[in-house]
Order: structure tokens, then sequence, then C-alpha cells
């Protein structure tokens, strides 16, 4: 009788394991983090995602009613993400992604990308940069440009501070994030080489901008990016973009694009990796450029602006196409690789805090 109860307890106590066990957690050796699509995810006017799903053949569909779309996959470890746009929505995707047990993200690699507005003294239309720093452009004090003392260059102010770029720079939790230089350097020289569309309509869309940059074809280049759901324009935000970036990384920083969603994504990232459900060495973001962040000779910032509409960007599908070429050229490497970091990093890794907001 004795025996009979120990072996029941025993069956009970298996079967009770297996249960909560559970199937086993899929690997994901690498995730494509897109923002925004037009319509379906395939078949017509393409989004940032869908050349990623046709082109890679990401045919399994898992449905995530807690995010903003299904996430997608192939039978060689690639998923894609559509977080919706703004950095609500990709902080929530991103997490609620990040958290799902179906999937294990524990050595993952995490690709950012998307199209952006560029500055023309840094980059061109149609380019590509990866980013060594993402800037938030939301947190901040903001009084009216038009009630700012007259020595202010603008009337945007960092937080906790009195006047614009007031130093020491303290960049509170999200305002500011450092990726792994080695990947994100990596990356770029994995990519440097890759074919970027031009034609004569695109050199036509650029020829009416100054700067540096604004008149070279298409390339790839390493270059920061600032993160805002505040779709700002013009040559004077432009500016304060530049020195926004320039002052929360110490001088390090130097603005090539401007994005949306990005501090939300690696926020909810910094989070996972917190927890092991991701690790911050395999981050990088990768932003292609649609348009100018400014307007052209012989046209206001206001009516320059009146053009800028998803789909009508003057370098829209060069853009798309960029942003999964080079995305693409990396993301090949890293599926063959994987589980190996190729910039495999030593020690741990300072968080953005550390590095960029010791007191002076």
């Amino acid at each position: 009788m004795i025996n009979r109860i120990l072996a029941l307890i025993l069956f009970l106590s298996i079967t009770s394991h297996c249960c909560a066990a559970g199937p086993k957690a899929i690997p994901v050796k690498v995730v494509v983090i897109t923002m925004f699509e037009v319509g379906n995810d395939t078949g017509d006017t393409p989004g940032e995602l869908q050349y990623w799903v046709e082109r890679d053949h990401l045919d399994q569909i898992y449905p995530m009613p807690d995010a903003y779309h299904s996430v997608r996959m192939n039978n060689q470890g690639e998923m894609a993400i559509l977080t919706g746009s703004g950095t609500a929505h990709a902080a929530a995707t991103v997490m609620a992604v990040g958290l799902d047990p179906r999937f294990d993200f524990s050595r993952a690699f995490w690709i950012v990308a998307g199209i952006a507005g560029g500055n023309p003294n840094c980059i061109s239309l149609g380019s590509a940069a990866w980013a060594r720093y993402v800037v938030d452009g939301d947190l901040g004090y903001e009084i009216d440009s038009r009630e700012i003392p007259r020595d202010w260059s603008t009337g945007y102010i960092p937080l906790r501070k009195t006047r614009p770029f007031e130093p020491p720079a303290t960049p509170p939790d999200g305002q500011a994030y450092e990726l792994d230089a080695s990947l994100t350097q990596w990356a770029f020289s994995i990519s440097r080489n890759t074919s970027l569309p031009d034609s004569d309509t695109l050199k036509a869309a650029r020829s009416s901008f100054d700067g540096a940059a604004a008149q070279r074809p298409p390339f790839v280049a390493i270059g920061d990016t600032i993160s805002s759901s505040t779709f700002w324009h013009g040559k004077l935000n432009d500016a304060w973009a530049n020195e926004w970036i320039s002052y929360f990384t110490g001088g390090k920083g130097q603005f090539n694009t401007t994005g949306m969603e990005d501090t939300g994504t690696l926020q909810s990232l910094k989070f996972l990796a917190a927890v092991r459900r991701a690790d911050w060495h395999r981050i990088l973001v990768l932003r292609s450029v649609s348009n100018y962040d400014q307007q052209p000779r012989g046209m206001t910032a206001a009516e320059s602006l009146a053009h800028q509409r998803i789909g009508t960007y003057s370098a829209y599908l060069p853009a798309l196409e960029g942003a999964y070429r080079v995305g693409h050229a990396v993301a090949e490497v890293l599926l063959h690789q994987w589980p190996k970091n190729p910039v495999a990093s030593s020690g741990t890794h300072p968080t953005t805090q550390e590095t960029l907001a010791k007191p002076q």
C-alpha cells in the first residue's frame, strides 16, 4: 500500500513538472524591429516591414494580442516585429514580445531598421546610418519661441535646467543611450559597400539642398539619431538637434538622422536585458534617409513641412530599399555565425548615465 502511494506521488510530481515546463521556447537569432506599415504585410505599397517579410520569407505568423502587431519568423531563426509609430507604441510592443514565453531571446541580435529624416550636413537622401548614440528629443522643458530671452538659441531646455544647454549635462534615465561601439563598427564594416539605389529623380530632389553631404549619392555611414514623437522640421530645429545630441553625449555624438521610436525601443530592451531576456551587447540601430529634416532653397519651413507625409517623401522607396539592403547584409552574417557575437565585448557594458552623466 505504501509503495502504491509513493508511486502515485512520484507520478503526480513528474506529470506536474512536465505540464509546468510546457513546450520549449523557440530560439530567436535575429530580431528586425520595424515601426510602420502602410497596408498589408505583403503585396501592396510597402512600409518598413514588407521587404523583410517578402524577401526573407517570414511566413510563420505568431499572434500577439498584447502588442501592436503579430510577429513573423522564418525557419532560419529570423523574426520581424512591427511596433507601431511613436515611442509609446514601440516601448509597449518590444516589451510584450520580449517577455513572450514562446521565444528565447537570450542570444538574439536586435536590429532596428527604419527610415528617418536626415541632416544634409552629414548624410544624403537614400543613405543609411548605424547609430552609436540615440538621444531622446521629447524629454525636456519648453517655452514658446516667441517668448524666449533674446540671448537664447531655443526655447527647449533640458530637464532640471534653467536655460538651454546649461552645463553640466545630467541626462535623466531614458534621455540618452550608448550602443555597443564595437558591434556598431563591425556592422558598418560589413555593410559599408552595400549598393544603394540612386536615380535621376533622387539627384533632382537633393539638388535643391545645401549642406556638406546634401549632394552625395546614397552611402552607408556611422551617425547618431535623435528620437522624438514630435515630428519637427526646419533649419533652426536642425541646429537645435545638432547641439542637443552633442550636449547629451559629451561632444561624442554627431547628429545624422531623426526618427520617432528608438528611445522607446531601447528603454524596453534595457529592462529586458536586466532580466536576461535580451543582451545589450547585441543591439543595433539603423536609420535610412527618406527626406531632409529642413526646407530646400527658396522654400519656408512651413511650406516644406506641408510636403512631409509618409509615402510622399522625396526618397521614400529608396530609403526603404536601403534599410533592407544594409540591414540584411548584417543580419545574414549574424544568422550564419549565431550564437557567436562577432565582437564579443569584455566586461560589463556601462549604461549611458554612467559614461555620460557623471557630475562635473
